[in-house]
């Protein structure tokens, strides 16, 4: 197990950060205080690649393997949480659940515009009464002909507001509990879906969330997404995916504080002395060191578990807890650090500290991590291979 980064690794790593600070950094404030994402940020991932950069090319991806797609969150999430989220959830929620268990007529009319960055996508599971209780699901899909009839709200959706196309999870059989629900693609323009977008957030406020409301919408049959029944494992590869690039992330938060941490040091004093002299400062900074290293160690054994074709579902759960409460454990000593300072928005920290705390919640609190940890070291929990894993890399000649 090497995890030494390749050249390729490296260039896009770099010219990832490059973009990153020539594109967005300047106007990150701007936008956060806006609170509206930023739409015309999307022609210039595209053109990088980074909204398909683990997608094979003949699907309009990038072709690089599933370590990039860490690289590239840890970067965009260096910036702010929110690019990385819009990274997580267009193609580590929905993209890759296509590539996975798509057919491959769903991957040309989908999953391509969707690498491509011509298409925006979001993954549809939370609902008002339904979080980490999967199975109290409310949504249901009743089949119709060559159709499907969806009615249900979700909430609390990433790229609700904005996004093109949504995986969406219904119930096709109540009485099956978690086995009877399934997966489904839904076009913004089909009649009776409508969204709406939540303000006034905590953090992440430069990216958009909102709900989902299903009225009687007419899904064609040959949208649904693997079998009917398969909802819930489709559901948890896809949330595998999207973890990994929490957890790549929250490396990135931490390196920001970091960053950000140490230039205030060396240049703040206080008693005669910069205050990264102080014994307690440099605690404070250690920390993130460790964490930060910890966490990217983490994400890069996941990388390499997903390019050998390898499920990582307890993997990918403790990289998402331990890296996501280290960031805002990072976060939390960055606007101490600053003092006052830290305390309004003339320093990043403070975005840093508000972006942080989400991470906590969405894509499994960080009470349901804990749970599977324990549940992995006693036994009462064992992974077993998926009917349909993600595809392993290389992905072949013509990839």
């Amino acid at each position: 197990m090497d995890f030494t980064l390749t050249p390729d690794h490296e260039a896009l790593r770099d010219a990832t950060r490059a973009f990153c600070r020539r594109e967005l950094l300047p106007r990150v404030r701007e936008w956060d205080r806006g609170q509206q994402f930023p739409r015309e940020i999307v022609p210039g991932l595209a053109s990088e690649g980074l909204l398909g950069v683990c997608i094979p090319r003949r699907y309009g991806g990038l072709g690089r393997d599933y370590l990039s797609l860490g690289l590239v969150s840890e970067e965009l999430e260096r910036v702010d949480s929110a690019f990385r989220v819009l990274l997580a959830v267009h193609l580590g929620l929905n993209s890759l659940a296509l590539f996975q268990w798509g057919s491959e007529a769903q991957k040309q009319k989908y999953l391509a515009p969707q690498a491509r960055g011509e298409k925006l996508a979001a993954f549809g599971l939370t609902e008002p009464g339904a979080g980490s209780d999967v199975e109290g699901l409310r949504t249901a899909a009743r089949r119709d002909g060559d159709a499907y009839v969806l009615n249900g709200e979700k909430t609390w959706i990433g790229f609700a507001g904005v996004a093109d196309h949504f995986l969406i999870f219904a119930c096709t059989d109540p009485a099956a509990r978690h086995r009877g629900l399934s997966a489904f693609i839904v076009e913004r323009g089909f009649d009776g879906l409508s969204t709406s977008s939540i303000r006034h957030k905590l953090g992440g406020r430069l990216g958009d969330t909102g709900s989902i409301v299903l009225s009687d919408v007419r899904v064609p049959a040959e949208n649904r997404l693997g079998e009917e029944g398969e909802g819930f494992k489709v559901a948890m590869s896809a949330l595998d995916n999207g973890r990994y690039t929490v957890a790549a992330g929250g490396v990135g938060l931490i390196e920001a504080c970091l960053e950000a941490s140490l230039d205030y040091a060396r240049k703040r004093e206080t008693f005669g002395k910069p205050i990264g002299e102080h014994q307690l400062v440099q605690q404070k900074i250690a920390r993130m060191v460790a964490g930060r290293d910890i966490g990217r160690l983490l994400y890069y054994q996941i990388g390499w578990l997903k390019n050998q074709g390898r499920r990582c579902t307890r993997e990918v759960s403790l990289a998402k807890w331990t890296t996501c409460q280290n960031a805002f454990q990072a976060a939390d000593d960055a606007v101490q650090i600053h003092g006052a300072h830290g305390y309004s928005d003339e320093y990043p920290v403070e975005r840093y500290f508000r972006n942080a705390r989400g991470a906590l919640i969405y894509e499994g609190t960080q009470e349901i991590h804990q749970i599977l940890q324990a549940e992995y070291a006693l036994g009462d929990r064992v992974d077993r291979p998926l009917s349909r894993p993600l595809p392993p890399y290389p992905f072949g000649e013509d990839a």
